[in-house]
């Protein structure tokens, strides 16, 4: 892979620069210097802010806009019953849902106008960004023993949808400044290191455990976009087994080992006190299995009945297959699978490196939090709480996940993809 086109010279730089060489070397008249100094400013591209490019990328931003509308459908199908209980208004996370979607949309529109080079510019200070939010939020108040949201106001946002955005953006910059360089430990395997160790150390003290996995995984996609070597990834997977041995066996993952407690068992009763834990895992694949191929019908779920705990939240795709079935899952995960190849499309077509690993980056940790979320509500993995793109509830995701798709619309405007 070459240098980015952001640090390497045009052909009309390359040529003024021999021109005046040769002018001062043949004793040029001052004046044709001149000319030549005028020349040069005339033909340097000025960086642009705004970007309108040919127009976005209409297919992804209809997938986008699909995904949206069901997920909102899905989570107040999902919701309202716990949403009566909890409040007295069964549309009390719709309508939340439903402006949180709306500031959403227009970040996601604003910035298909900003030219996505912005943040290759900022790239340093996003990274600043992201260890500030993580430090903020441990002065915050706690919630059931967690620390994960800054309060502004009545809107909290949580530092660790703050943390995957600025981490895409470092390492889309890391990974085109040292492009030719990637395959040197240097510029690869120790900056991917350092970073998520600094990360995943305050992510424990929050504790968010699902996260780190989240953040470990993006780091690992970025850098093998970015070119890093197979033998440097064998090795970071085999300390990361080590670190978990090493943290399990000293009592590190207390908190995360208590949500590993059923894991694999819900379906079987041990001991009382099992059975209650499991309790959310067991009603998820109820819901699931209670579907078959057709569905029980939209809002004809029984789990959400209060059976199924927060079904609105990481849980609200077992909510899906009951009410919808195996079609209709399958139906909803195609729609995700073509939104993830639609922006590897926009990718591969990008004008520059930076916007082929940013774009990149960014649509892949769509498709790692739906596979991850799947995981764990049909238990294969333990419950840690990871959310479904466009579908589970919350502000702060749902709108720096609309943003982060208006970036990649971004990159679609002057990508050589044909627009449709």
């Amino acid at each position: 892979m070459g240098k980015s086109i952001l640090h390497t010279k045009t052909a009309p730089d390359r040529a003024y620069l021999r021109n005046h060489s040769a002018a001062r070397g043949s004793g040029a008249p001052p004046s044709k210097r001149h000319v030549s100094k005028k020349s040069k400013t005339k033909e340097k591209k000025k960086f642009k802010f705004m970007s309108i490019g040919l127009g976005i990328d209409m297919p992804f931003l209809i997938f986008v806009l699909l995904l949206l509308g069901v997920g909102i459908l899905m989570m107040f199908s999902a919701s309202y019953p716990t949403a009566y209980s909890k409040t007295g208004d069964s549309f009390y996370y719709l309508k939340r849902q439903a402006i949180f979607a709306v500031v959403g949309v227009g970040a996601m529109i604003g910035l298909s106008y900003v030219n996505y080079r912005v943040f290759y510019r900022f790239a340093k200070v996003f990274l600043a960004l992201s260890f500030v939010a993580l430090i903020i939020v441990l002065f915050m108040p706690s919630s059931t023993g967690v620390r994960r949201w800054i309060g502004v106001g009545s809107f909290t946002i949580q530092a660790s949808e703050i943390t995957k955005f600025c981490l895409i953006v470092f390492f889309a910059y890391w990974g085109t400044k040292y492009a030719d360089k990637m395959q040197y430990v240097k510029y690869s395997f120790l900056p991917g290191m350092a970073v998520f160790a600094g990360t995943a150390l305050l992510l424990v003290l929050e504790p968010h455990y699902s996260c780190i996995v989240i953040v470990f995984l993006l780091i690992l996609i970025m850098l093998f976009l970015a070119g890093m070597p197979i033998k440097y990834f064998l090795v970071i997977i085999g300390g990361a087994v080590v670190a978990f041995f090493i943290a399990l066996a000293t009592g590190l993952l207390g908190y995360a080992m208590t949500r590993m407690d059923g894991w694999g068992q819900a379906l079987e009763y041990t001991t009382e006190e099992m059975w209650q834990t499991t309790w959310q895992t067991r009603n998820s694949l109820y819901a699931i299995g209670s579907g078959g191929i057709w569905g029980l019908g939209l809002g004809q779920s029984l789990q959400k009945h209060l059976y199924l705990p927060e079904p609105q939240n990481d849980f609200v795709y077992a909510i899906v297959c009951e009410e919808l079935g195996l079609i209709g899952a399958i139906v909803i995960l195609a729609l995700f699978g073509l939104l993830v190849f639609r922006g590897v499309m926009i990718s591969r077509n990008a004008k520059d490196n930076f916007g082929k690993l940013l774009s990149c980056g960014l649509v892949a940790q769509v498709g790692l939090q739906v596979i991850l979320n799947i995981l764990v509500i049909t238990d294969w993995l333990p419950n840690t709480g990871i959310s479904l793109p466009f579908f589970s509830y919350g502000g702060s995701s749902l709108i720096m996940l609309l943003a982060q798709m208006g970036i990649v619309l971004s990159v679609s405007r002057t990508s050589n993809l044909e627009k449709v």
